[in-house]
């Protein structure tokens, strides 16, 4: 449930004095009449019962209409407070402008701030910058290490594939010359 002002509060508050006035009203009505039918004889009794009655509603009604009256004076005063309030605001917006040595001084600390927001976005810019450069100069470096070592291990592989080739070579060289030896040894 929403907060309620005191305003709203009172209001309320009365309305509610005033149903259960009437209320109370309606019952003592009720055991008027009851109490005239049952009891003729007094009369003094129930004239003053009637005049109770008739006190209670008319009290009733009257909380009724200050409630009312309440809830008329908040329509009215929520605005002007209101607009009360934004004439403060604006007065109190305009109070450094009103003399040329405080608009002066507005004025400076305006500056003063651009100026602190200007050199925190420069100082930003170079930190980006700097952060950005030593990344690109760390992959650089780390892919001309992967390069170098990835080089090295192909010519590796290279060298021991051409010794093998070559110890296979003069096997076949050697293997083959004796073959050829056998041959002619075996032809002579």
């Amino acid at each position: 449930m929403a907060t309620q002002t005191s305003t709203q509060r009172k209001a309320a508050g009365k309305k509610a004095a005033a149903t259960r006035k009437r209320n109370a009203a309606r019952r003592q009505a009720s055991t008027t009449r009851a109490a005239a039918r049952s009891t003729r004889g007094s009369a003094k009794g129930t004239a003053k019962r009637a005049v109770r009655t008739a006190e209670t509603r008319v009290d009733a009604e009257v909380t009724r209409v200050e409630a009312l009256g309440q809830q008329a004076q908040r329509v009215v005063l929520v605005p002007v407070g209101a607009a009360l309030t934004a004439r403060d605001n604006v007065v109190e917006a305009a109070k450094p402008f009103r003399k040329r040595t405080s608009a002066e001084r507005e004025i400076k600390k305006f500056e003063r701030r651009g100026v602190r927001a200007r050199n925190d976005a420069e100082r930003q810019v170079k930190q980006t910058r700097t952060r950005v450069e030593r990344e690109l100069r760390q992959r650089r470096q780390q892919a001309t290490r992967l390069v170098k070592r990835n080089r090295r291990t192909v010519e590796t592989q290279v060298r021991s594939a051409r010794r093998d080739f070559e110890r296979g070579a003069d096997k076949l060289q050697t293997g083959a010359s004796d073959v050829v030896r056998d041959v002619e040894r075996t032809l002579v």
